[in-house]
């Protein structure tokens, strides 16, 4: 049974640092891509950091560059975001994604999800 399962998340003030980590089982995790994406109250789901199977590729929305972080560690099954220096338009829930061998920015790129897991950054 495939599961993704995200944490780290909360409440943080402006400025502030979260690290996301998001736990993966059920599938060849170093054959698939993976991803986090967003979706804010009232707005669509929007693609926030990719990395490749491998880890050599990464990829970050414009909106993140430079603040955000995503990384893999295969032996573990895990894919990490760090946030830094968070603004509070990051306020979202953040949903990991994995895709077979795909690094893409869009959703239907990506076979299964997690349950998100919710950010809130206060100003």
């Amino acid at each position: 049974q495939v599961q993704l399962v995200e944490s780290g998340g909360g409440l943080m003030q402006a400025g502030g640092s979260l690290r996301l980590c998001c736990a993966a089982s059920g599938f060849i995790f170093s054959n698939y891509g993976m991803a986090w994406f967003r979706q804010a109250p009232g707005k669509e789901r929007e693609f926030v950091a990719a990395i490749s199977s491998s880890g050599v590729m990464t990829y970050s929305a414009d909106s993140v560059k430079g603040r955000f972080t995503i990384s893999r560690d295969n032996a573990k099954n895990t894919v990490y975001l760090q946030m830094n220096t968070l603004k509070p338009e990051d306020t979202a829930v953040y949903y990991c994604a994995a895709g077979f061998r795909t690094q893409g920015t869009r959703s239907y790129e990506y076979d299964y999800w997690g349950q998100g897991t919710q950010v809130t950054v206060s100003s």
